[in-house]
């Protein structure tokens, strides 16, 4: 997933696809415990994207406050 798919989302479209990409990481890394995770490399692309997601909310919502002056 690269930024500019998350440029036109909402906050709340963010925070399910957020939630989305937590579930597939725990999900791989049960996978990694019990030794049947296929693409170890997954879980580095998931973190990434995990982090791409939470740094547009952050922003989206830094731009929503008002400035005090």
């Amino acid at each position: 997933m690269k930024f500019p798919e998350l440029k036109d989302m909402t906050v709340a479209e963010l925070a399910a696809k957020s939630r989305d990409l937590r579930q597939e990481l725990f999900n791989l890394r049960l996978q990694k415990a019990t030794a049947q995770l296929e693409k170890p490399s997954r879980l580095r692309v998931l973190r990434k994207d995990i982090a791409r997601v939470e740094t547009r909310i952050t922003q989206l919502r830094l731009q929503a406050q008002p400035k005090a002056a």
